[in-house]
């Protein structure tokens, strides 16, 4: 039914009075089903609200934030398609690896120095990932997304089946977020799949991870840049990251064989067994040490990594080792551009 049929519904009941026809009755349930929400008539809603209360928000509030939620087509077509799995490494490469991010890095490194000097001591993590990841996640807060999450979570806790389940307890922590920091939550925006802020983060993530700069009061990763490096920071450090350690080393392969290079992003093999497998470091490193093996495809053919701890924590951000790498590279040109200069 159009809007104006709606409108016209609307107009008769009211006309008509005490004298109410079963057809004005069926037209104003259209005109309410009009004005709601995408999602205001799902069961789904329900426990995502229940769990919501008893986390301590307000059923009506959580209920009604629900119900004015708006299905985004182009939400499910993004996710369909990510870059991740679409474009091979040396196309996915030069999205992050430019002239312009690089530059614009070592800006946003500057401006923030002290907030990544302490962070990084605190932490344990080197000043140069925490841009990276900053500078592939957002171009340094320029790209944050366009999408309310309000709208990005329901629309893929409620139809996107394939991962409704990770969805929804992020919807549930987002009403619990949104909540707790007072925050409008129709205001906050992020990506298609819900991240936000300068450092991406995702509802779960933002309420056990984000930290302020200065360690009290509610993290802004919204508007506050140095609230978003404390909390890039603290997210790498409670993931494991070792400090002092190095990250991924260049390696060798005497043989292409996949199986080689199917064990996962978590490292499970020891430089003495990849050797046996005909892989092994460019760089003389101990035999135990435990690395993961990564393989991806450049213009000429595949290139070869080991992949230690460090590595696999930055795999916590994105399960993927393309990004982990696009990650690695730009803080090595980053380092290189700002020390040089």
């Amino acid at each position: 039914m159009t809007v104006g049929l709606n409108l016209l519904c609307y107009l008769r009941f009211f006309r008509l009075g005490r004298n109410v026809s079963l057809f004005s009755i069926l037209c104003m349930t259209s005109v309410l089903e009009a004005f709601a929400g995408d999602y205001s008539s799902y069961e789904a809603v329900h426990p995502v609200v229940k769990a919501a209360e008893q986390a301590g928000v307000d059923p009506v509030w959580a209920e009604t934030l629900i119900g004015d939620a708006e299905r985004q087509q182009s939400i499910l077509d993004a996710i369909a398609r990510p870059a991740e799995k679409t474009k091979p490494w040396h196309q996915y490469r030069k999205i992050f690896l430019t002239d312009r991010r690089i530059r614009e890095g070592a800006v946003f490194w500057d401006t923030h120095a002290v907030a990544f000097s302490h962070v990084s001591e605190r932490t344990g993590v080197p000043e140069e990932v925490i841009v990276a990841i900053i500078g592939v996640e957002t171009f340094y807060g320029r790209i944050m997304g366009h999408y309310r999450v309000i709208d990005a979570l329901s629309t893929l806790a409620f139809d996107y089946p394939k991962r409704s389940a990770f969805f929804t307890k992020e919807l549930e922590q987002f009403l619990i977020l949104a909540w707790e920091s007072g925050k409008d939550p129709y205001q906050l925006k992020g990506s298609y799949a819900g991240a936000m802020g300068y450092g991406q983060f995702m509802p779960s993530s933002y309420r056990a991870y984000a930290k302020s700069i200065n360690g009290t009061g509610v993290a802004d990763i919204w508007d506050n840049p140095e609230d978003a490096i404390s909390s890039v920071g603290n997210y790498l450090r409670a993931h494991g990251w070792r400090r002092g350690e190095g990250v991924v080393f260049d390696a060798l392969s005497a043989v292409d064989r996949p199986s080689v290079f199917a064990s996962g992003l978590k490292p499970s093999k020891t430089i003495a067994q990849l050797a046996t497998e005909g892989t092994r470091p460019t760089e003389s490193l101990a035999p135990d040490i435990v690395v993961t093996p990564i393989r991806l495809d450049e213009e000429n053919g595949p290139r070869y990594w080991l992949g230690l701890q460090n590595f696999y924590v930055i795999t916590r951000y994105n399960r993927s080792a393309m990004y982990a790498m696009a990650v690695w590279e730009l803080s090595q040109a980053l380092a290189l551009a700002r020390f040089s200069s």
